[in-house]
């Protein structure tokens, strides 16, 4: 009897340190998106010999509280054989933070499609793919597995600025967010998920 008694005390501690262990990944890792392979302040584009539609206009760079628009052309073999495009975009934050993907609402002339959105402050980038879904229901992203990328006319990326409106200690006639206000969300977390887990 003891030995199961020690057994299931055990279990339940283990339990206890996968439940933090878990709370804190994802505490640090939901929303927080890094620019990946991209260059700061380098626009990631599309190649058009690899994708099924050409850039027609773009705005870049990004800025603040100003609207961003893409217009996009499905090339002539994917109109004809019935594809249909959904563009989505992500917003991403000088403090580390991406908003959710959202899927937008295009304007399609024809082959054109049109989106626009207006970016928050203290934004580093605009994130945008397209999805092509074909006729018989399968679907291809663009890119697969990533995004492209406008960046702002002030960006911050590991503590470093850049843009047409930054300065080396931040943003042009930008409200400077509050410095570790992340980190100090994130802690308080972990303290109160380390303080449930005791009180058990």
């Amino acid at each position: 009897m003891p030995n199961s008694i020690y057994l299931i005390s055990l279990a339940i501690i283990m339990d206890r340190k996968v439940v933090i262990a878990l709370l804190i990944t994802i505490i640090f890792g939901l929303n927080y998106v890094s620019a990946g392979d991209a260059t700061p302040g380098e626009d990631v584009n599309p190649n058009d010999s690899d994708v099924p539609f050409t850039i027609i206009s773009r705005d870049s760079p990004s800025v603040d509280s100003q609207l961003w628009s893409l217009k996009i052309r499905m090339n002539d073999d994917a109109y004809q054989n019935n594809t249909s495009f959904e563009i989505t975009t992500q917003i991403c934050l000088n403090d580390g933070v991406c908003d959710p993907p959202v899927k937008m609402d295009a304007t399609i002339d024809g082959q054109e499609h049109m989106i626009s959105l207006t970016p928050p402050s203290d934004h580093t980038y605009v994130n945008w793919r397209v999805k092509a879904i074909y006729e018989d229901g399968n679907s291809t992203n663009y890119p697969f597995g990533d995004w492209y990328k406008t960046w702002s006319s002030c960006w911050n990326q590991d503590g470093v600025y850049g843009g047409i409106d930054s300065s080396e200690n931040g943003c042009n006639s930008q409200d400077e967010s509050i410095p570790g206000f992340g980190i100090f969300l994130a802690t308080t977390a972990i303290v109160s998920a380390l303080a449930f887990s005791r009180r058990q």
